[in-house]
């Protein structure tokens, strides 16, 4: 269940209001995820390739794509945040040059950020755990085949897209959910967060 124990707190409105190291830590957020994206890339494109020997059991690796936003969500709680860095991801990706192109970079980017976003929104960014860490990485995973469904796998057989959203979102959970939950964790308990709500909800 969402509900739990850890990082239940309210959030009050002036808490939703962007402030300017908001937005400089979800931009830091964002680039360096683009980097790793775009890195990430040339090493998961030849394993997908073997991985085909079952159909759709290559997005096994697309957590890997998704984690920008969540992270960036966990750290600043700010709304909007999960689209932002997503996006912003995307653009830096495209730019280093991703073999999906321009926009088959930016688009898909900016679908996964709403979808890992929309589990805040549930919440009314009001909790802040691991459940729905998990749960953003898990919607970031079914809006990414979403996605890619409709851009690049029309026609496929229903094996290939069952396959396909059902490891999609097994591994936004994973990667991009509570991986990033426990990145997060362990970045808080440095002290680096001090200027967070974040960072001080780890020393409640």
């Amino acid at each position: 269940m969402i509900y739990m124990v850890e990082s239940t707190q309210t959030a009050p409105s002036g808490l939703l209001r962007w402030r300017v190291v908001d937005v400089t830590v979800t931009a830091v957020i964002a680039v360096a995820s683009g980097v790793v994206f775009w890195g990430l890339g040339m090493v998961t494109v030849p394993l997908s390739t073997l991985m085909q020997v079952v159909p759709g059991l290559q997005a096994l690796t697309w957590g890997l794509f998704y984690f920008a936003g969540p992270l960036a969500a966990l750290v600043v709680r700010k709304p909007g945040a999960a689209i932002f860095a997503e996006l912003i991801a995307a653009l830096v990706e495209a730019v280093l040059g991703s073999h999906w192109g321009g926009l088959g970079t930016i688009i898909p980017g900016l679908v996964q950020g709403l979808g890992a976003e929309i589990a805040f929104a549930i919440v009314a960014y009001k909790i802040w755990n691991l459940g729905v860490a998990t749960l953003s990485g898990a919607m970031a995973g079914l809006a990414g085949m979403i996605i890619s469904w409709i851009m690049y796998y029309q026609g496929y057989g229903m094996d290939f897209i069952i396959i396909g959203f059902v490891c999609s979102v097994i591994s936004g959970a994973v990667f991009a959910g509570a991986l990033m939950w426990a990145l997060y964790k362990a970045i808080a308990a440095t002290g680096a967060l001090g200027h967070f709500a974040s960072g001080r909800d780890t020393r409640r």
